[in-house]
């Protein structure tokens, strides 16, 4: 097998694995808190990442280094998992699926807009193609949620928009950040766990045990959204031989998970959710084409 088909294949499992996100994220709040989520989730991701670096023969570098840039990992050990994944989590537990996960997706046009003010950049013409096309998403999007529930959700749909600001930042500062990618993620989600342990003891008080529907729920999170998937990515990266040969696969993703979440989660798909969708993934598309000329 080429290294290219080795590529195609790890960026299909990740897409396959992130297309069951926003379902498993709504099945596992509707049996837990999000704390409970979360913190049972970045244990199980850190036990993925650590088997893995063990695997590669860099888990001894991996907790060494920490030492070296514990103020680093610290920073980014609190925007994400902890504050992004309890901001998102909310988001979930008031939104439809559908529409938290498509708001979600427009983390990528936030991190056109503030690395204006934080990088100084320059807006070209596409970026403004990405923002005006995404943010009319946006609006068909809102509209899906209101033909669902009755009622327009403002706390969910402003908690679905903080998250991208997060996540942006996030990213903002993880690519300057010169640790490999996969030894990043292991080190946040490592001092995450007794961060969020903490904070879930504070306002929540010892959980009690969990149920079988609760630990499949956390573990699945945990091990495939936090974890599996984004090693799968990096594999893909790492083997390709153009970037953009597998970066369009992405956009796969949020489609395919309307459909596992009208057939799993029993939420009536709506004309404007696709419409909204396909003009925030047109916007990114024509953006990220600007990247690749």
């Amino acid at each position: 097998m080429t290294d290219n088909k080795r590529s195609v294949i790890y960026a299909l499992l990740a897409v396959a694995m992130w297309s069951t996100v926003a379902t498993a994220f709504k099945l596992s709040l509707a049996e837990m808190t999000l704390l409970q989520l979360l913190t049972g989730a970045s244990f199980f991701s850190t036990l993925v990442l650590s088997a893995f670096l063990l695997f590669q023969g860099k888990l001894k570098e991996a907790l060494a280094d920490i030492k070296f840039n514990l103020k680093s990992i610290l920073v980014l050990a609190f925007l994400n998992p902890v504050i992004y994944y309890i901001v998102l989590f909310k988001a979930y537990d008031l939104l439809p699926a559908q529409v938290a996960q498509s708001l979600n997706y427009t983390w990528a046009i936030t991190l056109t807009l503030l690395s204006v003010p934080l990088l100084k950049h320059k807006l070209t013409k596409r970026d403004l193609i990405a923002i005006v096309f995404g943010y009319i998403g946006v609006v068909f999007i809102s509209l899906s949620g209101k033909s669902m529930t009755g009622e327009l959700s403002y706390l969910g749909i402003s908690l679905a928009m903080f998250s991208t600001i997060i996540w942006a930042l996030y990213w903002l500062l993880n690519a300057r950040d010169k640790r490999p990618p996969i030894i990043k993620l292991f080190q946040s989600f490592l001092f995450s766990v007794p961060i969020l342990l903490a904070i879930t003891l504070i306002f929540e008080g010892v959980p009690e045990s969990y149920n079988v529907k609760q630990f499949l729920g956390i573990a699945y999170v945990g091990i495939f959204e936090m974890g599996l998937a984004f090693i799968c990515w990096q594999m893909a990266l790492h083997y390709t031989d153009r970037v953009s040969r597998i970066s369009t696969l992405i956009f796969l993703s949020p489609f395919a998970s309307l459909f596992i979440i009208h057939h799993v989660l029993g939420e009536p798909l709506f004309a404007t959710t696709f419409i909204g969708l396909a003009l925030i993934v047109f916007g990114i598309m024509v953006q990220q084409s600007e990247k690749r000329t």
